[in-house]
């Protein structure tokens, strides 16, 4: 008998499913769930918290209430090493947790711009703005694989477990690409693969926006990054992150081939 391999799931499905699943999460009042935001089985109640991820007590204190949504995988902050005066873009925002913590570190003569497609995502992210009266932060909407943004306008591009929603990460890690400076640098948390997962995982909808069935393997990461022209290009798997995935979704098959990485790269 023969079988035919499941359908892909197209990239507007994708999107739309996205947004969908992360604006319900954005109109919650309180923080999303146990295990994680980022499980195909997560319901509202409470998030993954900031410092299972890697983020210190003092950064997660510095961020205002209902930022920090559970949302990652890691913390861009780490390996970010922000400076006084630089500009900074967040690929997938969300409420604006990263981006609070990346306007701090880069101070007054900075600034940080979020981007994320998701309206409800962005009204959040700006009452949060409010709440702060910081003036070096702002969010735009858009996707990231087209970038409200000028070509070499900003010094590092950083995400945390959102570079595996999109539908075309080739076009995320261009746009990327094009809107750094010379010498500016990527560093995100993301989601990638130690071996391809089979078609059935990659094509379910709900492990795509769980941020499991959309990683990519290490191998086409590197290829992506580096046919955009980014040099100097590091993956690393972070610390617990085979504990962490596995609670996003426990026992699934396709867990086991998921880890949580940081990802870094230069622009000569």
């Amino acid at each position: 008998m023969t079988t035919t391999s499941p359908t892909p799931v197209p990239a507007d499905a994708v999107r739309e499913s996205v947004r969908e699943r992360y604006g319900a999460i954005a109109r919650e009042a309180q923080s999303c769930c146990a295990p994680s935001c980022c499980s195909p089985t997560a319901a509202p109640g409470t998030g993954t918290d900031a410092t299972v991820l890697g983020y210190s007590a003092e950064e997660k204190a510095a961020a205002p209430e209902g930022a920090d949504l559970g949302l990652g995988c890691g913390n861009p902050q780490a390996i970010a090493a922000l400076k006084p005066g630089e500009r900074v873009l967040d690929l997938g925002s969300g409420a604006g947790f990263d981006c609070f913590l990346a306007a701090r570190a880069v101070g007054p003569t900075g600034s940080v711009i979020g981007v994320d497609m998701t309206t409800d995502m962005l009204a959040r992210a700006r009452e949060n703005a409010r709440k702060t009266g910081l003036s070096n932060v702002e969010f735009r909407l858009g996707e990231i694989e087209h970038l409200p943004l000028a070509d070499a306008s900003v010094d590092v591009v950083i995400s945390n477990c959102v570079v595996n929603l999109s539908p075309d990460k080739p076009a995320v890690y261009r746009e990327a690409f094009r809107v750094l400076r010379t010498g500016g640098r990527v560093a995100i948390a993301d989601v990638v693969a130690r071996e391809a997962l089979s078609p059935e995982h990659q094509a379910d909808l709900a492990l795509l926006v769980g941020c499991i069935a959309g990683a990519a393997t290490v191998a086409e990461v590197e290829g992506w990054l580096r046919d955009s022209g980014f040099v100097d290009i590091t993956i690393r798997e972070k610390a617990g992150s085979r504990e962490l995935i596995e609670s996003w979704a426990p026992g699934h098959p396709a867990a086991a081939s998921v880890l949580s990485a940081t990802v870094e790269a230069r622009k000569p």
